[in-house]
């Protein structure tokens, strides 16, 4: 079996694969799951939604503390409410972000103390107490201290202040929380010196943290890692003391986030050694540091991480090609003998590798197994990114010696791969349908009037990612284009992606041709700035053979990464494996048959249920069938709908993720399949205009909202509202979907933070409680995002009114509404 990439994306490598090996027989102990944290993961209650944060299932995130003048968001009281809702484990208070500066203002530790006791008792009284963690200071070697000093006399006397104000603020923090638990020294970088001068200190003055963290943020750290990680720990034996949790609380760079085929890498450490980590924030907090597009949209990072979190069992040591090397093919595998399944996730190097799987156990697996390949390609920092293709999905035999070889050909350097193997059982399972595919890098364009520029490279870490480490920029003047030349093999429709950046405020646009005809406008949204990549979708007619795309400069001006041209079959279609779900309660997994997607059933009993994550590309209804042997029941948006098996049903669901809940009685669950574009069919749309609006809210014309004008002004006030009448066909639960802009920042002067800010909606519905709900900053007050709200409408007339008394409700272009169950 062999998992390939097109022919057209990737020319096989002229040098043997790389081998990467997996030994199933050598446990390393359960899956902790602790690379997946983030520093400013959240910004606020639902930035990110609750529906991108649960299938993380992240253990740490590291937050400021309440009113922390750092940042305009990300409090870590404020945000506990949607992580610990959605599973999250603990929060790591940055107590220092109480300060404006950075770095900070050094006013002294008398101007400090005052702040970790307002701090302490805050974190103290929350009901969750137990769940945060104290980091007294950041980055000491750099801010305030300058332990890293290479003067030995200098550095002796910096230490000294620094331990003196530990034990003082440790003291201080345990005198208001006794229980608390607290974590340093928390270094910008790891200092042997440091940390065993430290050890030493803090056994002999009763103050060692009960968290050791500090922080690998370059490149250099994916080769020096395991070397630190191995001399910390010799550290503590010299020292006498008991192993202490690590928590590497800011890793990677610009370059790493987002991309799959880079945090791979990072989190294959980390996991093999059992330590905790979060991503570093270098840009806009609520995103889970670049993996998740607006509030609920998954990219190729968001997916990596959700494959992580589907680790079950205990991870298994791999042995990459090359061992604690930069950019190299790296992997995690692990091992559920309950379940019966083993999972690889590699990726990192371009080329072809065999996976070589070996002591495949015959009483766990069988003779056979299923393999199952699939990619996490990279869709940039806020591109969407659709369920994961499979590439392959074979049965093979389990060879003598207990080995299964999975060959895979023309990976992706940027993409991240993952294998399942599950018991073979009797049948064959269906190939899957991969469509013709190609790449196209903007840099070997024919380019007018623009420039090549170099993004993020190993000596240039922080610089954003690109396809290729290159993009095209300056594309701003009147005679600006890039022609791409592409060769398709069949006449059809396909789908063009446009990797590109766009800071111009504003909706940009360029003028998409074939072949020198007449052009069509492609209108690009808002990104952060001119290299954190986005990414637009379109279709284009081309008959077979050799063409030239031109994307020639439209309003505003747009950067230009790379386009993925793909065959269209039709419309969106995903099958969701039973067998991969997230389950609660005590299902069974039967293999007995490998038919149809191969990975057999998920047997589903009074109390148990199974989760699955379904991605839509846009709100609206999709067709949902359960592959089930029996009547099961789903629950979606709040709603639960009896499903008869192989039924389809008509659902709506939100733009990105969309959880699933699959319960039943008796049900062999095979898996939930998903089709449609997002059919707008019989919801209910009501533009700005029809809105009665009091308090000052306004009707202000827009050319970019879609009626010619959105209600603006709205809120600061609990007089002003605006009030839709919605005439509901018949009862029961609707989704909301409310088109909505705004671009509220601070600026706090720190050059690799854009310190966005939400807004707030109060909504009710007829005479029900108003709800709040948060929306996000939309990069420019242009640009028209989408939050999906359940509520429930009885038929006929309804108000749904929006108002917000003490602050700036967003800007509000018009509103959907759809039944939850649609009508076939």
């Amino acid at each position: 079996m062999a998992a390939t990439l097109p022919a057209t994306q990737s020319a096989a490598a002229a040098v043997d694969p790389q081998r990467l090996t997996v030994d199933l027989a050598a446990s390393e102990g359960p899956v902790m799951l602790g690379a997946n944290g983030a520093l400013y993961g959240l910004s606020d209650d639902g930035v990110p939604s609750d529906a991108a944060l649960e299938p993380l299932k992240i253990t740490s995130i590291s937050q400021k503390p309440e009113g922390g003048a750092q940042h305009p968001n990300g409090d870590a009281l404020t945000v506990s409410r949607s992580f610990f809702r959605n599973g999250g484990g603990e929060i790591n208070v940055m107590m220092q972000d109480i300060y404006a500066k950075w770095p900070y203002e050094d006013l002294g530790i008398d101007d400090y103390l005052p702040k970790v006791d307002k701090i302490t008792k805050e974190v103290s009284a929350d009901p969750n107490s137990d769940r945060f963690v104290y980091i007294p200071f950041n980055e000491p070697d750099q801010i305030w201290y300058k332990l890293d000093v290479s003067d030995q006399a200098q550095y002796e006397k910096n230490r000294d202040r620094f331990f003196k104000d530990w034990k003082t603020v440790y003291q201080r923090i345990r005198a208001i929380d006794p229980d608390a638990r607290i974590a340093g020294p928390n270094e910008a970088a790891y200092h042997n010196r440091l940390l065993k001068d430290f050890l030493a200190f803090a056994k002999r003055e009763n103050v060692l943290p009960q968290v050791m963290t500090w922080h690998e943020l370059g490149s250099g750290s994916l080769r020096d890692f395991q070397a630190h990680y191995d001399d910390y720990r010799a550290l503590e034996r010299a020292a006498g003391i008991a192993p202490l949790k690590i928590n590497i609380d800011e890793y990677a760079n610009r370059r790493d986030l987002s991309v799959p085929g880079q945090l791979v890498q990072w989190v294959s450490m980390f996991e093999r050694n059992k330590v905790y980590a979060n991503q570093a924030y270098w840009d806009a907090a609520g995103n889970m540091d670049g993996n998740v597009v607006r509030s609920n949209i998954p990219n190729g990072g968001w997916w990596f991480f959700r494959w992580y979190a589907g680790l079950t069992g205990n991870t298994v040591k791999v042995t990459p090609p090359q061992a604690n090397t930069i950019d190299t093919l790296q992997g995690l595998a692990s091992l559920d003998t309950a379940r019966r399944q083993a999972q690889v996730l590699l990726g990192g190097s371009a080329g072809d590798s065999d996976v070589v799987v070996r002591n495949v156990s015959r009483p766990v697996f069988g003779r056979t197994v299923t393999a199952t390949v699939a990619e996490a390609a990279w869709s940039g920092y806020e591109g969407q990114h659709a369920t994961p293709r499979v590439l392959a999905r074979t049965k093979v035999k389990v060879a003598a010696d207990g080995t299964v070889t999975v060959p895979l050909r023309g990976l992706h350097k940027m993409s991240a791969y993952r294998i399942v193997l599950t018991p073979g059982g009797t049948g064959t399972p269906t190939a899957p349908s991969v469509p013709w595919s190609a790449s196209y890098e903007a840099e070997a364009a024919a380019i007018t009037g623009g420039q090549v520029y170099t993004q993020g490279t190993v000596s240039n870490a922080n610089g954003y990612a690109a396809s290729g480490t290159k993009d095209v920029g300056s594309l701003n003047q009147a005679s600006s284009k890039v022609d791409f030349t592409v060769t398709v093999p069949e006449n059809g429709t396909y789908d063009l992606a446009i990797l590109y950046g766009n800071q111009s405020g504003a909706p940009a646009t360029q003028r998409l041709s074939v072949d020198g005809g007449t052009p069509v406008t492609v209108t690009y949204p808002s990104t952060e700035n001119w290299t954190y990549r986005a990414k637009k979708d379109v279709t284009v007619e081309l008959s077979a053979g050799t063409h030239v795309l031109s994307l020639a400069k439209g309003a505003a001006e747009v950067t230009l990464d790379r386009v993925d041209l793909t065959r269209n079959t039709g419309a969106p279609t995903a099958r969701y494996e039973a067998t991969l779900a997230d389950i609660s309660g005590r299902p069974s997994y039967d293999y007995t048959s490998s038919a149809g997607l191969g990975t057999g059933a998920l047997v589903l009993r009074r109390g148990d249920k199974a989760v699955f994550d379904v991605y839509a590309p846009r709100d609206g209804y999709y067709t949902v069938v359960p592959r089930a042997s029996a009547a099961v029941t789903l629950a979606l948006h709040g709603e639960k709908v009896a499903a008869a098996p192989e039924r389809p049903l008509r659902l709506y669901l939100v733009a990105g993720n969309n959880r699933v809940a699959v319960t039943g009685g008796h049900a062999a669950v095979r898996s939930l399949d998903v089709s449609g574009d997002g059919s707008t069919a019989g919801t209910l749309s009501y533009e700005a205009a029809s809105a009665t609006l009091a308090g000052g809210a306004k009707l202000v014309e827009s050319a970019h909202a879609s009626g010619g004008s959105y209600i603006g002004s709205l809120g600061n006030s609990p007089d002003s509202t605006a009030e839709f009448t919605v005439d509901a066909p018949r009862s029961g639960r609707y989704v909301l979907v409310v088109h909505y802009a705004h671009n509220d920042r601070r600026d706090n002067g720190h050059s690799y933070n854009t310190d966005i800010m939400s807004r707030t909606a109060d909504i009710t519905v007829g005479a029900s409680a108003p709800r709040t709900v948060t929306f996000k900053n939309t990069w420019s007050a242009d640009d028209y995002w989408t939050v999906g709200v359940p509520v429930d409408l009885e038929k006929g007339a309804n108000r749904v009114t929006f108002g917000n008394p003490g602050a700036w409700a967003p800007d509000i272009d018009r509103i959907e509404l759809g039944r939850v169950l649609g009508r076939s």
